[in-house]
């Protein structure tokens, strides 16, 4: 009984690993999160990738619950999270630089970037959008956040 329980679990386990988003080849995803974290890293901090075509989903940083999250646009009115802003590179391909205050007295802020994601050298066939937010006290500026992490993606083969 206890091997087809061992079994059955690892199933499961090995079933929902299958289900996470899938980096492009070549692309380390251990180097890839240390290279967002040391770009505009924080526990508020939310960045999708996805391939331009289809939008599926190929790298997330961050928590469901914070890339869920419903934040300032800025640019506009109301509010708007990271998978609006993923679909709206996708669809226009504009670039998206955005900041501003999200609490009183302007002690927190959000940076917005998105966008389609350069090609590196040897890879133009890769055609991806990515949408960024990094919100706190110590938020960037929107274009910031864009320059540092498309640095970020270079350095991790993106």
């Amino acid at each position: 009984m206890r091997p087809l329980i061992v079994v059955s679990c690892l199933a499961v386990l090995l079933s929902l690993g299958a289900c996470g988003p899938k980096l492009p080849s070549g692309v380390n995803s251990q180097a890839l999160d240390d290279a967002v974290a040391n770009a505009i890293g924080s526990p508020s901090t939310c960045v999708l990738v996805a391939q331009a075509s289809d939008g599926k989903l190929t790298y997330r940083y961050g928590s469901n619950t914070v890339c869920a999250r419903s934040i300032n646009a800025c640019d506009r009115p109301g509010l708007t999270t990271a998978q609006t802003e993923l679909d709206l590179s996708r669809s226009t391909g504009a670039v998206r630089t955005a900041s501003c205050d999200t609490a009183e007295g302007a002690s927190r802020g959000v940076a917005w970037a998105a966008g389609p994601l350069p090609a590196l050298l040897g890879k133009a066939d890769r055609k991806m959008v990515y949408s960024a937010f990094m919100e706190g006290p110590e938020a960037l500026s929107g274009r910031e956040a864009k320059l540092r992490l498309e640095q970020a993606f270079a350095r991790a083969g993106f």
